[in-house]
């Protein structure tokens, strides 16, 4: 009912009874009410605002929320390094608040030990002590989350340092097998503070000596002091003796520190009186300029008796030669014949041809070729020598068959189509011009005058054996492939699958010997000349002679050898090319040259000495080409076992030419 205005308070006190409450009471509840409301909030707010005995900070639910939001710096990638920084352990607890209000954690340095449900209830213990025990479902399960979260990444990562420190380990294990560690002079590869440097500074300090000797000795003697000048002599002698021949410390003589030091002193004594910059500097050039000149000279000589050496016949194949032909014509004729002549035309079988006068190298062509064929029986060796060799060829095979594999030995001279009119070489070589260019060569004055034009009157650029390889065809009319090989090769692998390469249309297979810029015919060929200009590539790549397998039927389709004879004939006055018959087959066989693997043919045993030991092992055929023929003493001793194992030196003939490995 809505109390009307105007109505007075007794009327109402009249119409409902109502008695007023003593004053006394009134105030009691204005006193006493706002006191008992401020006790109770104060005493649910203080386990929030108080800290526990153990100085753990209680904080309130927005704090403990807030506590449990992800920060920035877990928002960053992971790492290990990250993860041991800002996690010293997995357990962990809040420490107390700074003076600026904010919530401080502290990480215990607690063992990882125990399991996750230890950590669960250090959790759990920690938020009942804080006295939240309304919000503990939902804090727990945060920090269980997270911690578990936690665990997991830490666990990814030491199994990611892990694996990065075996994949390292392993690196290093490998790094180390391909370490060579027998190192001559050293019993340690790793010890490098035991490598001496200076292990020779001595006789580099003689030597030193010696040439400042020499050239004060020159300036004592131009400038009239006779008396420093016969010193230095005297002193230089004695050095030169105690040095000797000696090239490293250890081969001294035990004088030479007394030498060195008597030395010194002498040098002291002219430095201070005849020292001047500009005279010294000019005797030094002056001795710099003589040493260059004696070098040059040494070189030329040493190549003009490398090209004598290469050019000429040792003794002891020289009378092999001789005695060989000797007994052969002491045969009757009957006993003259090899057997299997049958199979000398045979095109199903595998035919060679080999053009040489050496006997001894031809054997060890024959002998390898054989020994390391799967089917000796279906192997045809076809020889042709000069009339010269002609008895001991033959000789010697009948008295050494190659097994089951058939032979035969031709004279080249028996062949007679293979005249001047028809053969270019043999009627330029008829000529007086290249008479005079291959056996009087200028004329030169000098040893070393003489060593480059040694090389042109090579006895091999003048027989027509050299030149035979370009009539294949002629001397083999009824065969259809045929494999050419060089008598300073070994063979030794089967050969065999040569005849089943697919030549594509070419004539020549052959393996090619062109790097990133050499032997490309620009090296072989003269493109100054208009006719080699305008027909040839001179970036081409070259190939090599030695072992080639020919296609007999494509050569007579495409006309190989009247090919070679036309640019035979271009060069009577040589200025295609110089010599040998490598540039006329490049120019002849140009584009019908079918690349062959290079492990067929490995070259260079006779001048290069770094060819890979794996490479010549792994090689079908090793080719000896160049002036260190391996029956030669010039020959390079590394590479020569390859040849002698070929070689029977206990045989009678051999053994009585005095021919020893």
């Amino acid at each position: 009912m809505a109390l009307k205005r105007g109505t007075s308070t007794g009327a109402l006190k009249n119409r409902k009874g109502f008695r007023p409450p003593p004053v006394s009471v009134v105030l009691l509840l204005f006193v006493l009410g706002p006191l008992v409301f401020l006790s109770a909030r104060s005493r649910l707010s203080a386990p929030s605002a108080a800290s526990d005995q153990k100085g753990n900070l209680n904080v309130s639910n927005k704090q403990v929320i807030d506590a449990f939001s992800i920060d920035k710096q877990e928002l960053e990638p992971w790492t290990l390094d990250n993860f041991r920084r800002n996690h010293v352990s997995y357990s962990w607890k809040v420490d107390g608040s700074d003076s600026s209000g904010e919530t401080n954690v502290t990480f215990s340095e607690d063992k990882m030990e125990g399991g996750s449900h230890k950590k669960d209830k250090g959790i759990k213990d920690d938020l009942l002590a804080s006295g939240q025990s309304q919000l503990s479902p939902t804090i727990y399960a945060r920090r269980q989350l997270r911690e578990k979260l936690r665990e997991r990444r830490a666990a990814e990562l030491v199994q990611q340092d892990e694996e990065a420190t075996v994949k390292l380990e392993n690196a290093a294990i490998e790094r180390s097998k391909a370490v060579d560690s027998a190192v001559l002079g050293k019993y340690n590869i790793w010890r490098r503070e035991n490598e001496n440097e200076n292990s020779d500074s001595t006789v580099r300090l003689m030597r030193d000596q010696m040439i400042m000797a020499r050239v004060y000795s020159a300036i004592a003697k131009s400038s009239n002091k006779l008396a420093l000048h016969q010193e230095l002599s005297n002193r230089l002698k004695e050095s030169q003796r105690a040095l000797g021949e000696a090239n490293s410390d250890s081969d001294l003589h035990r004088s030479a520190p007394e030498k060195i030091k008597a030395m010194g002193q002498v040098l002291s004594k002219v430095r201070e009186e005849l020292y001047d910059c500009k005279v010294v500097t000019q005797k030094l050039r002056a001795m710099l300029q003589s040493a260059d000149e004696q070098v040059r000279s040494l070189k030329k000589q040493s190549t003009f008796l490398s090209q004598l050496a290469a050019k000429t016949i040792p003794n002891g194949i020289h009378c092999l030669s001789m005695r060989l032909t000797i007994d052969y014509y002491l045969l009757p004729p009957e006993k003259r014949r090899f057997p299997r002549s049958e199979n000398l035309e045979n095109p199903d079988l595998y035919h060679y041809a080999l053009f040489s006068d050496n006997v001894l190298a031809a054997s060890v062509v024959v002998n390898s070729t054989i020994s390391n064929a799967k089917e000796p029986e279906k192997h045809v060796l076809h020889l042709v020598t000069d009339k010269l060799n002609f008895g001991a060829m033959n000789m010697w095979f009948l008295l050494n068959p190659p097994g089951k594999a058939t032979i035969h030995v031709e004279n080249v001279d028996d062949f007679k189509w293979l005249n001047s009119s028809y053969c270019p070489v043999l009627r330029q070589l008829e000529s007086a011009a290249m008479k005079d260019y291959y056996f009087k060569a200028n004329h030169p004055t000098t040893l070393a005058a003489g060593s480059s034009n040694l090389k042109y009157r090579n006895p091999k650029y003048l027989s027509m054996l050299n030149h035979l390889r370009f009539y294949l065809p002629q001397v083999y009319p009824k065969l259809d492939k045929i494999l050419f090989l060089d008598d300073d090769i070994v063979v030794q692998k089967d050969l065999t699958g040569l005849w089943s390469v697919d030549l594509h249309g070419m004539v020549n297979g052959a393996v090619e010997t062109c790097g990133e810029s050499f032997h490309r015919f620009d090296k072989y060929l003269n493109f100054s000349n208009p006719h080699i200009a305008k027909n040839f590539d001179p970036n081409a790549c070259g190939w090599a002679y030695g072992m080639n397998i020919f296609d007999l039927k494509e050569w007579k389709v495409k006309d190989i050898t009247g090919i070679y004879h036309r640019w035979q004939s271009m060069n009577e006055d040589r200025e295609l090319w110089k010599l040998g018959t490598l540039p006329p087959g490049l120019l002849t066989f140009y584009q019908l040259t079918h690349p062959l693997d290079k492990s067929w043919h490995v070259l260079g045993l006779g001048y290069n000495p770094s060819i890979d030991r794996s490479e010549i092992e792994n090689a079908a055929v090793v080719h000896y080409n160049g002036n260190m023929k391996p029956w030669l003493e010039i020959a390079m001793t590394k590479y020569r076992p390859y040849w002698t194992k070929y070689i029977k030196y206990d045989h009678p003939y051999i053994k009585n030419c005095k021919l020893s490995e």
